[in-house]
C-alpha cells in the first residue's frame, strides 16, 4: 500500500489564473499542488489570492478550507461564507461565483 501525504511538499506547484473573461474583481492567482491525478480522480491542495470569478462545475468536488476566507454564491443568489475548518461538497451543475476575501487554502478531492 502506498500512502501519499497531502502536503505541498508532495507535489510540484502549478500556478495559474482564472480565464480573464470569468474574472469579476481583483487579479486572483491560483497555486495548485496536485497530489493525485488519475482515472478521473484528482486531489491535492489549492490556494488562491483575493479576487472574484465565475465558476461552473461539471464534476463533484469535496473541499476543506485550511486557511483564509471565501464566499461561494450560487446563481440563485444564495451565498455561503467558508473559512478554516469548513468542509463542503460542490455538486455537478453548480454555477455562480467564488470570491476569495483572504488568501484561501483548501484541500480537495475531485471526481469526474
Amino acid at each position: 500500500m502506498q500512502i501519499i501525504p497531502l502536503t505541498p511538499a508532495a507535489a510540484t506547484p502549478e500556478v495559474t489564473r482564472p480565464d480573464p473573461t470569468k474574472v469579476l474583481a481583483g487579479d486572483p492567482v491560483h497555486t495548485t499542488w496536485n497530489v493525485e491525478d488519475r482515472d478521473g480522480l484528482y486531489c491535492g491542495i489549492w490556494q488562491s489570492t483575493p479576487g472574484k470569478w465565475r465558476i461552473s462545475y461539471d464534476e463533484w468536488e469535496y473541499c476543506r478550507i485550511l486557511s483564509g476566507r471565501s464566499v461561494l454564491t450560487g446563481a440563485d443568489g444564495h451565498a455561503r461564507h467558508v473559512g478554516p475548518g469548513d468542509s463542503f461538497v460542490i455538486r455537478p451543475g453548480f454555477c455562480g461565483t467564488w470570491e476569495v476575501l483572504e488568501t484561501t487554502t483548501k484541500d480537495y478531492v475531485i471526481r469526474l
